[in-house]
């Protein structure tokens, strides 16, 4: 299957909130939150459009990816900047096809050409790590709580750039939704009928 990826434009938004809604459905949680966290980023100093990216697939977007400039704040209140990843999603009719890979590829090699030094996520550690993501604990970051477990992970964009960047992560207040302001935005998206799972953790 050919894909073909371009940045995001303002006329795709509603399209890729979307496409995060129908690809996080009942994941994590009945229903799911991160169109609204999309959404809002956008809305930040923190969004990044050079690093927001849809992916094309049989002439629709198919896939979204986009960063966040993150923070790293060491004992003594010194501030780094490093990228953090998320949300990437894929139309679930189009997931296992190598279009979630083909973004996240095409978008670190754009973040390492821009300069950045790093990249923060929160994630699957047995499909993030083929892309070179480890335990953030090797780089001595944590989370801003001062702990490390395996999805919260960290990723070199030139060899040693991480090095002498230790501390906690800063997390953005936008990847917290407020529930009455989610109930509201999804009246905008067609319905959906949420469902309990086994393996949601929220």
């Amino acid at each position: 299957m050919e894909i073909m990826i371009r940045h995001e434009e303002p006329a795709d938004y509603f399209q890729t909130e979307n496409i995060t809604r129908e690809a996080f459905w009942d994941l994590y949680q009945p229903g799911c939150d991160e169109h609204l966290i999309v959404h809002h980023i956008r809305l930040t100093p923190e969004f990044i459009p050079e690093l927001t990216f849809v992916a094309i697939a049989q002439e629709k977007i198919t896939g979204h990816i986009m960063f966040t400039k993150a923070c790293v704040q060491n004992d003594k209140g010194d501030k780094e900047k490093l990228l953090c990843l998320g949300p990437v999603s894929v139309l679930p009719s189009f997931q296992k096809q190598n279009i979630g890979a083909r973004l996240i590829r095409h978008s670190l090699k754009e973040a390492r050409s821009l300069g950045y030094r790093g990249v923060l996520l929160f994630g699957d550690p047995a499909y993030y790590s083929r892309f070179g993501f480890v335990n953030a604990a090797c780089y001595g970051i944590t989370t801003a709580e001062g702990q490390n477990f395996d999805a919260f992970m960290a990723l070199e964009l030139r060899e040693k750039s991480l090095d002498g960047i230790r501390g906690r992560y800063l997390e953005n207040p936008v990847f917290h939704v407020d529930p009455k302001e989610l109930e509201a935005f999804e009246k905008l998206f067609p319905p959906k009928e949420k469902h309990k799972r086994e393996g949601q953790f929220r």
